[in-house]
């Protein structure tokens, strides 16, 4: 049993919205953190890079708005929780 995730998530465009739909794997992972009981987490924002992202603060915002809103539903305390942006 793990003690702590990371939940590593693609932020360009058409691949978040994929993984963060309701059967998306984004949703799955965060999903079975939970139920293992894993209690900290970390979200690394990925592939910040991409063409469709080039770095935006808007779109870091938004995938984290998203994740947060999801993480919150199952149980999570998003403000707890640090969102990393890596490319």
């Amino acid at each position: 049993q793990a003690d702590a995730a990371i939940l590593v998530i693609d932020a360009s465009k058409g691949n978040f919205e994929a993984g963060i739909s309701r059967e998306g794997q984004t949703r799955e992972h965060a999903l079975l953190a939970h139920t293992l009981g894993v209690k900290q987490m970390i979200v690394a924002v990925n592939k910040m890079d991409d063409r469709s992202v080039e770095y935006s603060q808007d779109r870091f915002e938004e995938v984290k708005d998203e994740v947060s809103g999801y993480l919150k539903s199952l149980g999570y305390k998003p403000a707890k929780i640090p969102f990393v942006p890596v490319s």
